[in-house]
């Protein structure tokens, strides 16, 4: 595939590459600062990122009020332009979640990111309704896959009538079952596949995904993208020991206490991640040792 293929591809699928689903910096007091975010948007782009992906869980969303999470939209789309912001959109209803696409929209986004219904365990008639409603804001939807924290498991089968129907163009996997990627493909061939947990970005990449929605980047951009580029591209020369390198860290997006533990990388990287707002609490000492040292030692070892 040539460069201009990819600017293409890009183009009218907005949502591949390497997308950084933001974490947002809060200040002491907790209050959000909106400056701090617009320059770390414009700082992850101008270090290789594609885009980023505000209002996700690593975003802190859930525990934002409504005018601090229309701000983070707007704030992104003024810093990077709105080809570059996918939002996420998820709530307990389909109603708010479509309102939520349409702020998106009206923002000047491209496409969201949409859980399915997370309030219970919902059926696949309830998830396909749920696609639909949201849908009807006319936005492209990534599903976003993640059957740890819902309880609503993506299976490719449903994710083939998902897109068989329209209603969504891309699906963020977070399973951590890389075997679905080759069933999601025989399934669905035009339903993109985006990694969803940094742990296993080089076996998800090896099996076709056309995008990474990233928690690492946020501390350590330029290694991260050379990382996805060497994996998506198949060389393992260059990708193997750098997915090694990284992985220490990589591996706590999988953890219950991701949003801290990206967010300590940050501030140690000379970023601003800030504290977490409750019910998250800081980091056992234990942790913060962990985190730290393998922050530290990756720093040493050039990868900023």
């Amino acid at each position: 595939m040539t460069v201009t293929d990819v600017t293409v591809a890009t183009e009218n699928r907005p949502w591949r590459g390497v997308l950084v689903a933001t974490a947002l910096p809060l200040d002491d007091d907790l209050s959000v600062n909106h400056d701090k975010f617009a320059e770390h948007c414009a700082w992850l782009v101008a270090n290789g990122c594609d885009g980023v992906v505000p209002n996700g869980s690593l975003g802190e969303y859930q525990v934002l009020t409504p005018e601090e999470r229309a701000k983070v939209v707007e704030t992104a789309v003024a810093a990077i332009g709105g080809e570059r912001v996918m939002p996420g959109v998820a709530a307990y209803g389909s109603a708010e979640s479509r309102r939520w696409a349409e702020q998106a929209r009206d923002a000047g986004c491209r496409a969201v990111m949409l859980l399915p219904p997370n309030a219970y365990r919902a059926d696949e008639r309830s998830v396909l309704a749920h696609y639909a409603e949201v849908a009807k804001a006319g936005l492209p939807i990534v599903a976003y896959n993640n059957p740890i924290d819902t309880k609503v498991d993506l299976v490719p089968e449903l994710l083939a009538k998902l897109h068989g129907e329209g209603y969504v163009q891309g699906v963020k996997e977070f399973s951590g079952d890389v075997r679905r990627a080759y069933r999601l493909a025989e399934l669905a061939p035009e339903l993109d596949l985006l990694i969803g947990a940094d742990d296993v970005l080089l076996e998800l990449a090896i099996a076709g995904a056309k995008g990474w929605v990233a928690g690492y980047p946020n501390a350590l951009p330029k290694a991260s993208v050379e990382l996805y580029q060497a994996a998506v591209e198949g060389d393992l020369t260059t990708a193997l020991p750098l997915y090694r390198q990284l992985h220490p860290l990589l591996r706590w997006d999988s953890k219950v206490e991701f949003v801290q533990a990206i967010k300590l990388s940050m501030d140690i990287a000379g970023r601003h991640g800030g504290p977490v707002r409750p019910p998250r609490v800081p980091l056992l000492p234990e942790q913060e040792a962990a985190v730290r040292a393998a922050t530290e030692k990756t720093l040493a070892a050039g990868l900023a």
